[in-house]
């Protein structure tokens, strides 16, 4: 027999306590999941290809930055708006409808003739594709009993943290067997399916159209100040040189207005645009902060490995793809596993194991040379994969699997944002660091090579007694090369550094979990219980 649906507070139709979910809810559930895979793998499809996209519109080196960069501003701005408007036009709405913008999106990007109109239609994409990432969590709480937890939840983990992985390796494909045009039109055929799917089997909640009439629009405007403004300053900081920068002082500014705004209409109005009453669960609360740091590991390792291939090892968009999709593969074969794990263990061990094992994997980068290659870093890749799966699987259970089903689908928007948000401050921290310590580094070895440094001048004149045997001026090109020479090894120390550091913070992770109180079984938004 069939689970019935039975309303809650807020509209939910939540599946009675049989543990049988209809088949039209899992198909939905199956088309909202590639639909929320295909907007986190828009974040970093671009990452690998942006030089080919750059030489496609025209663009200049600083312009070419905000393909990717008005894409995060939008989508971290809709993900904790798209609890809301699920909860007033209802998840059926809210997720077909944002399918078929961002599929719509999808299909102007790829027309784009000029670096402007690129960066408009990356941020329509960007902000209606960030609606469907936290309906997949909510409906997996709201619609699976905690019986199926084992299945479910492996599933978004793997899409949540594979998407951005493979992003890089997908994308370098493309444009090479294609060209960077199929970047976005890859998104058409699927988005036009998914659309049509969820519009017709999404039902496991009901609209409250009267809700509209008390929407707190200051509160979003607000909260569009605070959370883009945030998002500007982290993402361009660095290359802007932070407060030197005019319009990083003004974006600061505007952050501390947004949020102080944001802030004081969240507590004070009676329908806030974004619930924070959720962050009162002891849970939840260390589940967002936990998931805060894995963004820093999923996104900032999906920068630092593709910048050492490129500016270490010289390695091109698809060769850089190919070694990073051995983290993909270990994601993929490792979620079974940890769905297993997740029905056997407590959570908070299994949160300890992925964070040992994100500690070793950094700790094993702090040996990088300028000549590592694909079989050195595949340890690392495959310990990085493993432990986000170990990691993000007990997280999610812990973070939105004990929360009643009317304030799922808010802190599920919540729980993302703060992902992305420690993407974001990690990506800024990463790159702040590799240019400060990149940039010491080369002081201090510079200071070693020099005329009275006998290995050093016997370096020089051996490297320029092969120039000048081929009549060119040796001693120049030699003092050139020498150079580079430092400023490489200076590069891949300031690598070492940042992999410390995350080595470091990992492994406190590690005696954290256990500030988590362990979920009793049975309880949360899943299966009415």
């Amino acid at each position: 027999m069939a689970a019935t649906a039975q309303p809650t507070a807020g509209g939910l139709m939540v599946a009675a306590p049989s543990d049988k979910v209809p088949v039209r809810r899992v198909v939905a559930f199956f088309a909202m999941v590639f639909g929320m895979f295909m907007s986190i793998l828009d974040i970093q499809i671009v990452s690998a290809s942006l030089s080919e996209i750059q030489a496609g519109l025209g663009a200049g080196a600083d312009e070419i930055a905000w393909v990717q960069t008005s894409y995060l501003i939008a989508e971290v701005i809709m993900i904790p708006l798209s609890g809301t408007l699920a909860r007033i036009v209802s998840t059926r709405i809210l997720f077909s409808f944002s399918a078929a913008g961002f599929t719509i999106a999808s299909a102007l990007a790829a027309t784009a003739t000029n670096i402007d109109q690129m960066i408009v239609y990356r941020a329509i994409q960007g902000f209606i594709g960030g609606g469907m990432i936290p309906s997949v969590f909510a409906a997996a709480f709201t619609i699976f009993p905690p019986s199926k937890r084992s299945v479910v939840s492996p599933m978004i983990g793997l899409v949540a943290t594979l998407a951005p992985t493979i992003g890089p390796t997908v994308g370098g494909y493309l444009s090479h067997a294609f060209s960077w045009h199929w970047l976005f039109l890859v998104n058409v055929i699927p988005g036009i399916i998914v659309t049509v799917l969820t519009f017709n089997l999404i039902d496991f909640d009901k609209p409250e159209f009267g809700l509209m009439k008390r929407f707190d629009w200051w509160g979003l405007a607000s909260m569009a100040v605070f959370l883009g403004s945030l998002e500007y300053v982290l993402e361009e900081g660095n290359n802007k040189d932070w407060f030197n920068d005019e319009h990083i002082v003004m974006g600061t500014v505007a952050i501390v207005i947004g949020a102080t705004v944001f802030f004081w209409r969240a507590f004070k109005v009676p329908f806030p645009v974004v619930d924070l009453r959720a962050f009162s669960n002891r849970n939840f609360a260390f589940g967002s902060i936990f998931s805060f740091v894995m963004g820093i590991g999923l996104y900032g390792l999906t920068y630092l490995y593709p910048l050492y291939l490129a500016h270490i090892r010289g390695y091109d968009s698809l060769m850089i793809g190919e070694t990073m999709f051995v983290s993909g593969l270990a994601m993929f074969f490792t979620a079974p596993i940890a769905g297993m794990m997740s029905s056997r263990l407590d959570p908070r061990v299994m949160m300890m194991m992925g964070f040992a094992g994100f500690a070793l994997g950094t700790w094993l980068m702090t040996q990088l040379t300028a000549d590592w290659d694909f079989y050195e870093l595949l340890a690392p890749q495959i310990l990085r994969g493993v432990s986000l799966m170990i990691c993000m699987v007990p997280i999610n259970n812990v973070a939105l699997g004990t929360l009643p089903p009317d304030r799922i689908r808010n802190a599920s928007g919540l729980f993302n944002l703060m992902r992305n948000l420690g993407g974001a401050v990690g990506l800024a921290v990463i790159n702040t660091l590799l240019t400060q310590r990149s940039q010491e580094h080369y002081l201090r070895l510079s200071e070693h090579v020099q005329w009275g440094n006998p290995a050093a001048v016997e370096q020089l004149r051996n490297m320029a007694s092969n120039f000048d045997a081929h009549g060119l001026d040796g001693s120049t090109i030699a003092i050139k090369q020498m150079a580079g020479m430092v400023q490489q090894q200076a590069y891949v120390l300031s690598f070492i550094d940042i992999f410390l550091l995350l080595t470091a913070l990992f492994s406190t992770l590690v005696v954290c979990a256990f500030a988590i109180r362990k979920p009793q079984s049975g309880v949360g938004g899943g299966g009415g219980h």
